[in-house]
């Protein structure tokens, strides 16, 4: 992994010393990436005279599906691409997560590399090999784990994103302090006007740090047996709130911070978190953001829990704050507990 300021314009050239045999390179990308970044990249394989393609998927999470993966291997099998050739992920999390996928599955497996555009895949989806795509039924649930060769991580790429989604992807970091190091959420609290400017010293410092954090989680279980699934904090009820509401009202970030503040009143209510630090905690999430309204049944939210990938043996699990910087893994949250903290998110998003 590189994390360094202008990366993309020497992409190729990265990309050679991590792989110097490779001579086919697919870039998957969407047209809003490719307008601002496709020719810097395209530009740094010609200038090392190694061959890239670019193929475009449509923008958007409601297109993280198979019908899109099947699309791209359809155009991979036009472009003659075989086991040699090395796909590169130039765009969010969804581009990342789709990319990664069909490079496990298109000829049985071949090799590919991470280019994060966006805050969120940067600190977050672009690390740690998860890859996968969505059903009707919910967010993820058809994948696999899957590490790239190489991800390069360019923190001027954030400088093109509309503010609501750098904004979004803020919360990832935000998750990172709460879940394992509270100086990122100290950091996040106390720098907050530089961090929104996007501050160049303030994004390296931030985005390392929550890479750090999701490497040493994953490097202790990269399959998500038993420590990886603190990564989840926010993301139960976030990922229920995304698939009731067809991927059309939040942006991923969003969800998983009503899912934070979710998860922070459900432990406050079992007594697990102080409420003093729930208080701030839940500040600072709406410090960062207008978040969507919560315009759902809290009985449809439920529901949706049934068929999360993170339910086993009909429990579903929870990760819950026990104080900023340590949580829990938590399946004793009972049904009544869940309807009434989403009844809560619907009156506290219309304050």
């Amino acid at each position: 992994m590189l994390i360094e300021q202008g990366v993309l314009r020497t992409a190729a050239g990265c990309i050679r010393q991590a792989l110097p045999k490779a001579k086919h390179f697919v870039a998957v990308t969407s047209a809003p990436v490719r307008k601002h970044w496709g020719k810097v990249l395209a530009d740094s394989f010609e200038s090392e005279a190694m061959r890239l393609d670019v193929i475009e998927m449509p923008d958007g999470e409601r297109h993280k599906t198979l019908g899109t993966v099947e699309k791209l291997a359809a155009e991979l099998v036009k472009l003659k691409a075989d086991r040699n050739t090395v796909l590169v992920a130039l765009g969010g999390g969804v581009v990342g997560d789709v990319t990664g996928f069909l490079a496990s599955i298109y000829m049985r497996g071949v090799r590919f590399v991470q280019i994060p555009t966006t805050f969120l895949s940067q600190v977050d989806s672009s690390v740690g090999g998860k890859t996968g795509v969505n059903l009707a039924a919910g967010k993820n649930l058809i994948g696999c784990f899957k590490q790239p060769e190489l991800v390069l991580i360019d923190p001027l790429a954030l400088g093109t994103l509309p503010e609501r989604e750098y904004r979004s992807g803020l919360y990832e970091s935000l998750k990172a302090g709460v879940i394992r190091n509270p100086a990122i959420f100290d950091f996040m609290e106390q720098r907050r006007e530089q961090v929104l400017a996007q501050d160049a010293a303030a994004l390296e410092w931030l985005i390392a740090e929550s890479v750090r954090v999701k490497a040493e989680v994953v490097g202790q279980d990269e399959e998500e047996h038993g420590l990886r699934r603190i990564l989840n904090f926010g993301h139960t009820i976030g990922h229920a709130l995304e698939s009731e509401t067809g991927y059309k009202v939040f942006l991923h970030g969003e969800a998983v911070a009503w899912g934070m503040v979710a998860a922070a009143m459900i432990a406050v209510g079992l007594q697990r978190f102080p409420l003093e630090q729930a208080q701030r905690m839940i500040g600072l999430v709406l410090a960062y953001a207008a978040l969507p309204r919560v315009e759902v049944r809290p009985r449809a939210i439920f529901r949706r829990l049934a068929s999360d990938k993170k339910t086993l043996d009909g429990q579903v699990h929870f990760v819950l704050p026990r104080r900023i910087g340590e949580v829990e893994v938590a399946t004793d949250v009972p049904e009544r507990a869940v309807l009434e903290v989403v009844e809560e998110l619907r009156n506290l998003s219309r304050a």
